[in-house]
């Protein structure tokens, strides 16, 4: 097997000092590879959120270490964290955080205009990702015009824009009804199966586990020991 493209070694997060104190995370190991879809499972206030946010360098733990495709991320100046995530992550929210003024195809560029890529070669490159997921006809709608899934694919097209090896998504079918939810679980699978990205989507939905390669449970800061996961969550 290759070498993980995310490495977390014994992390920590601690917000607060003293008995005011939360720990948010408690000791976290935990590995992802690339063209694989882990989907990390937990309750409200379990700390899955704050994981998230640690693989994909948004913040630092309290303790121990990350390392993204073999950069260790506490050596790195914020310069260089920047470029790490610009370069790395492809970030997928629960609320899609679209541009209401901006059609489809304006709102996946974006993210090209982060590298310089401006103009036509914008436009194309925002087109092209759209009609790879369905959205051809829509290129020129404006979010309001749009359904909830379809408005998640032209969020998904966004973080796909850069061309990134990592896939993060918080949530991203909290808003959705059944039906969509699962068109968008397609579609992290097929950007893992088919382009070989890591893909790593927290959630509360259990109706989701089965599309995943991978299901990591976390209650209380802490990942739940493989053994227990099913009587916890599958029953």
């Amino acid at each position: 097997m290759s070498e993980p493209i995310v490495i977390a070694e014994e992390v920590s997060v601690q917000y607060g000092a003293g008995v005011a104190g939360v720990l948010a995370l408690d000791g976290v190991s935990l590995a992802v590879q690339r063209g694989e879809v882990m989907m990390i499972l937990g309750p409200s206030g379990s700390g899955k959120t704050t994981l998230l946010q640690i693989l994909g360098a948004l913040i630092q733990p309290t303790s121990g270490n990350v390392v993204i495709d073999g950069r260790r991320t506490d050596v790195l100046s914020i310069k260089e964290l920047r470029r790490l995530r610009l370069d790395s992550f492809g970030f997928v929210f629960q609320l899609h955080r679209l541009i209401p003024t901006l059609t489809a195809w304006e709102n996946v560029a974006l993210a090209l205009d982060l590298k310089g890529v401006r103009g036509h070669a914008a436009e194309r490159r925002s087109r092209d990702l759209l009609d790879e997921l369905g959205l051809s006809a829509r290129a020129d709608a404006y979010p309001g015009q749009m359904s909830g899934g379809q408005r998640q694919r032209v969020a998904i097209a966004r973080a796909c824009a850069l061309d990134p090896p990592i896939i993060l998504a918080d949530e991203p079918t909290a808003s959705l009804d059944s039906t969509s939810a699962r068109q968008v679980t397609r579609l992290f699978s097929e950007l893992a199966e088919r382009q070989g990205r890591a893909v790593v989507i927290v959630t509360h939905d259990t109706r989701l586990m089965s599309s995943a390669d991978r299901t990591v449970i976390i209650e209380d800061g802490r990942i739940v020991p493989e053994a227990s996961t099913s009587a916890r969550w599958e029953n």
